[in-house]
């Protein structure tokens, strides 16, 4: 059999050199209805339309290019 992924000796290398950060505290998330009264302000009362280009599914796209070509067989 082959050699998979290199040796075990290299394994954790990465994390072994990144530092320690001690984790910060943060406020406690709400839970049950409030969860769910966060989540309904954060959606739908406080939306801001952000610019950009409008994301388009692949499929639609594809079925643009499908009827462009079919009109061009027609002529």
């Amino acid at each position: 059999m082959g050699k998979v992924h290199g040796s075990l000796a290299r394994a954790g290398k990465v994390k072994s050199q990144t530092p320690k950060v001690e984790p910060q505290e943060k406020a406690k998330t709400p839970k049950g209805r409030a969860l769910k009264r966060h989540k309904y302000t954060r959606r739908f009362v406080n939306v801001t339309l952000t610019g950009g280009k409008r994301k388009v599914k692949i499929f639609k796209i594809y079925s643009i290019i499908q009827d462009s070509v079919a009109d061009d067989g027609n002529r």
